[in-house]
């Protein structure tokens, strides 16, 4: 998905990967150079302008401080890290090599997304009085076979950093940072094969006052089955829906005037806001064009929507808060 984006905006000129098959099937087979190390691409590729990081995501940190040393622009997948001092460090370094570091957020783009914060920066639904984040999908056994780094506290961190770090991110966009947490989080169908929660139940008192509970698992049976927001306001209450945040599923508000978000889902034609598909399994939102294209616009000094390092910097300590307060049962 990265290699083809690449090849719209810009021209893929290298890649990187431990697995020689699977280098060669990112390289496409055309005149692209491989590496089997990071640091050898980095001193030999001097016309590189962008580094792209999508690999494990302990490995997110090191790799993005490298690249920005070598004077690169980085566009690291989400998790930004898996801890917040790794996050912290990366900033530093962006900072230093005066190189933009900028931490995918695809799900942002969601037309019923977007129509959501439109809402809620304007207004419309009044006072928030709380909110609902379910996150329910399926991951089998299968899954965190195909990648021995899935389901390591040491390069995949938890459920909520693989999966669900999107839904962590939005929840703070909407509503703010977190101050207290309570909860419970339990591993009830995937002992042996992770090291953390397969599930989790969590009660959040935002900064701002507002209560919500975010409760997520991927134990739902053999498919995705929902992922959603729900908002309730003294003026309107919204739901965000379907399995990927894809849908408006409820929308009750004083106000008349729509945006386009409410029903634009519908009538989209192509893959730009459907699930991403991989062996075996589906991910968020494919909005990856999106980002890609505004990363053009940052890369030429023009406006843009990317998420700042610094939002990837909150998802990475609100997901530790999470982590620390509520432990595995």
């Amino acid at each position: 998905m990265h290699a083809r984006e690449i090849r719209r905006v810009g021209k893929l000129l290298a890649v990187c990967d431990i697995d020689p098959p699977r280098m060669e099937l990112l390289s496409g087979g055309e005149d692209v150079r491989q590496y089997a190390s990071l640091s050898s691409l980095l001193e030999h590729e001097h016309e590189i302008d962008v580094v792209v990081i999508a690999t494990p995501n302990g490995l997110h940190a090191e790799q993005s401080i490298e690249a920005l040393k070598y004077g690169k622009h980085v566009l690291c997948e989400k998790p930004m890290a898996i801890r917040s001092t790794d996050a912290e460090s990366m900033i530093k370094a962006a900072k230093s090599s005066e190189k933009h570091l900028v931490v995918v957020k695809q799900n942002r783009y969601n037309p019923p997304i977007q129509e959501l914060k439109r809402l809620l920066d304007e207004g419309k639904l009044g006072k928030i009085l709380s909110v609902q984040i379910n996150a329910f999908w399926n991951r089998t056994a299968e899954y965190y076979a195909q990648s021995p780094w899935r389901g390591t506290l040491e390069l995949d961190g938890g459920t909520l950093y693989t999966q669900f770090s999107h839904f962590v991110d939005l929840m703070i966009w909407f509503f703010g940072d977190i101050i207290e947490v309570k909860g419970f989080r339990s591993n009830t169908h995937h002992a042996g094969l992770i090291e953390f929660e397969d599930q989790g139940v969590i009660a959040l008192q935002f900064e701002s006052g507002l209560q919500g509970s975010l409760q997520y698992t991927v134990n739902a049976y053999e498919k995705n089955m929902e992922g959603s927001i729900t908002v309730f306001g003294k003026k309107g209450t919204v739901k965000v829906g379907g399995a990927y945040l894809n849908e408006m599923s409820y929308f009750s508000v004083e106000v008349v005037d729509k945006g386009e978000g409410v029903e634009q889902v519908e009538r989209v034609e192509n893959d730009m806001h459907n699930p991403n598909q991989y062996d075996g399994y589906q991910g968020s939102m494919s909005n990856h064009p999106m980002v890609y294209d505004d990363l053009i616009r940052l890369l030429n000094g023009e406006t843009n929507n990317l998420a700042s390092p610094e939002d990837g910097l909150r998802t990475v300590k609100a997901i530790e808060k999470i982590y620390s307060n509520v432990h595995v049962s």
